[in-house]
């Protein structure tokens, strides 16, 4: 099957989305394990793997150049026919999470959005620029990943929005609804690593 990345622009589809962001140096097989697992435990439509052009928090060091990231990206996708890859922010012209939330809330106004993230995101996400202005945009789902879950559900972050957090049993309707809410959930591992990829390249 053909993939397509996003149109720019927009669309006007009644889908849900789940946005799976991250620098993507280089996608691997753990990336396509959270995408499958959010389309079946969260009934989404379509995951799409936003891959940023330079995440604000990562060193450029040793970042690789987006065409290779996101090529690697389209391979991960490339596998499920629900599965985008998209560089979509360079269009944008967008730098952080919660500015590309809101530019693709008004480009896709019947799209319904969910942010993933694993629960490592999740324990550092206040370092990240107007985090509270995500949890207002749209739904979001983590996705634990093994020692950091307890340390994650202490955070800052998850303890601003406790109220809001729902449960298990009512992933599969998140996406219908109303912002700020979210869920934790309890998900197998997969061992695959960004870092240990790139060591491994340089160590042949």
């Amino acid at each position: 099957m053909t993939h397509f990345p996003p149109n720019p622009w927009g669309d006007r589809r009644r889908v849900r989305v789940g946005l799976l962001g991250g620098s993507f140096n280089p996608a691997h097989e753990g990336h396509a394990h959270v995408a499958e697992t959010a389309l079946r435990l969260l009934a989404l439509d379509e995951v799409w793997l936003l891959v940023s052009p330079q995440n604000p928090l990562k060193p450029v060091a040793g970042m690789a150049p987006l065409a290779v990231r996101l090529a690697s990206a389209d391979r991960v996708a490339a596998r499920h026919p629900f599965i985008r890859a998209t560089a979509i922010e360079t269009r944008l012209g967008t730098a952080y999470t919660a500015d590309t939330l809101m530019a693709l809330r008004r480009r896709f106004a019947k799209t319904r959005f969910v942010w993933l993230m694993g629960a490592d995101n999740l324990a550092q996400m206040h370092r990240w620029a107007r985090w509270p202005r995500i949890f207002r945009a749209v739904p979001v789902a983590i996705l634990a990943r093994g020692p950091y879950s307890q340390q994650a559900l202490a955070t800052k972050v998850a303890r601003r929005f406790s109220r809001s957090r729902g449960t298990p049993d009512g992933a599969r309707s998140l996406s219908e609804k109303q912002p700020p809410a979210w869920v934790f959930l309890h998900t197998r591992l997969h061992p695959a690593s960004s870092t240990a990829i790139r060591a491994r390249n340089n160590n042949p």
